[in-house]
């Protein structure tokens, strides 16, 4: 079961596992740590699941020397520690037992007794299964996951469990795609049968949001797993495979600002859906201003047509009323799979010297401005006021001292 391979980690830890090792008690690295570290990726979420104390209260008691210790897993036996720029994990074995259905439907019994084994049975994939033994200095792998992660192949570690918790769907989609890898044949068709059932449907839309967005966030190819929940029978209104690839490479070689995690969702999700299927969009999030945000990219994609250079200023001034310049011509490129970079690049100049690139001109005419003419508050307000921006962006007017002089001459011609 044990292979002695050298798995790094920061050093700064070894305080902790020191201090430990005082108190009998064994770290063992486990987990997205260990595989991230094995396929050369980089991670900050350390999990750690600790042999040989015989009380939670006791490993909170060893780590608060460290620093502010979370318990708000306790129920599960798991405490959380900020140490140094880490998010440290910290478990004691136990065993899951399904008793009801709903992704609460656990019974979670905390047994510092197990071995490893046992306590390592309850987890997804054997790629999730691999721990580390810090003070042997050797990994443990007890279901065979080093040869499937050699292999690319994702295996479940009991195919019984697995099925307990239908989100283990879209987690094996989620790692097949972050990892260009693929479910061994017998796991895939259990997990079309679990989309099937029940209980896949019932599943809460925060869960899945969070599968959806490692999917697209964390993969150099989201087309690979949008294709797999093709497959299962997921999220067939999806399209724009090579849109969405296109993204995902121009997101990480640009040498701009790149779009934060949020932009980032608004942009795929736009690319995904198109108008006939936004009724669908609330099935993903519950994010007001997201869905709103995306349904507007939409609705407003064709508001520049091509060639791009015939696009009037008046144009990018409306639209930067309605999204933000600077996304908008990211999301026409990539939708466009950069057929025209240098022409959107040639518009995100013109937006940028227009002041209009993250947000829409300020109006030069207010309120207040109104009320200075000797105007009453009124509907018509609102008429003026938009009359006003209309003006304002067609350049009939550029300045405020140009913008009270228009006022004037409009409020002459409506007497």
């Amino acid at each position: 079961m044990g292979f002695h391979v050298i798995i790094e980690y920061p050093n700064k830890l070894d305080k902790i596992f020191d201090k430990l090792k005082i108190n009998n008690i064994k770290p063992i690295l486990i987990g997205g740590y260990v595989r991230d570290i094995l396929l050369q990726c980089s991670s900050n979420d350390i999990d750690i699941e600790v042999y040989g104390v015989n009380s939670f209260k006791k490993l909170e008691e060893i780590l608060q020397e460290f620093g502010d210790v979370n318990s708000v897993g306790k129920s599960f036996g798991v405490c959380k520690l900020a140490y140094e720029g880490l998010d440290l994990d910290f478990s004691l074995p136990r065993q899951d037992s399904k008793i009801s259905d709903g992704h609460r439907g656990f019974e979670v019994k905390v047994d510092p007794t197990l071995d490893f084994i046992n306590a390592t049975k309850r987890r997804d994939l054997t790629i999730n299964a691999i721990g580390y033994d810090i003070f042997e200095q050797k990994i443990l792998d007890p279901f065979g996951g080093l040869v499937d992660l050699q292999a690319k192949l994702l295996r479940a570690v009991d195919k019984k469990t697995f099925v307990e918790d239908p989100l283990r769907v879209l987690r094996l989609v989620q790692f097949a795609t972050r990892f260009e890898m693929h479910a061994d044949e017998e796991l895939f068709m259990l997990c079309k049968e679990m989309v099937k059932e029940k209980e896949f449907k019932e599943l809460a839309r925060e869960r899945v949001y969070e599968e959806i967005k490692k999917l697209l966030l964390k993969s150099p190819k989201p087309s690979i797993g949008i294709k797999l929940l093709h497959d299962l029978g997921l999220y067939k209104e999806w399209t724009a495979l090579d849109a969405v690839d296109t993204l995902a490479q121009y997101t990480r070689d640009m040498p701009l600002r790149l779009p934060t995690k949020k932009e980032s969702l608004l942009l795929y999700f736009s690319l995904l859906y198109k108008r006939e299927t936004l009724p669908l969009l609330s099935k993903i999030t519950t994010d007001v201003k997201l869905l709103q945000d995306i349904t507007t990219f939409i609705e407003y994609k064709e508001y520049l047509s091509t060639p791009f250079d015939t696009v009037s200023n008046y144009e990018l001034y409306f639209l930067a009323t309605k999204v933000k310049l600077r996304l908008f011509f990211l999301f026409l490129d990539t939708q466009t799979l950069r057929r025209y970079t240098q022409e959107i690049e040639l518009l995100c100049q013109r937006a940028k010297k227009l002041h209009i690139l993250e947000r829409e001109a300020p109006t030069l005419l207010q309120g207040r401005d109104l009320l200075e003419k000797g105007l009453k508050p009124s509907k018509d307000f609102k008429t003026i006021l938009h009359t006003a921006y209309e003006a304002q962006m067609h350049a009939e007017f550029t300045k405020r001292e140009e913008a009270l002089v228009w006022l004037q001459e409009y409020l002459d011609i409506q007497k």
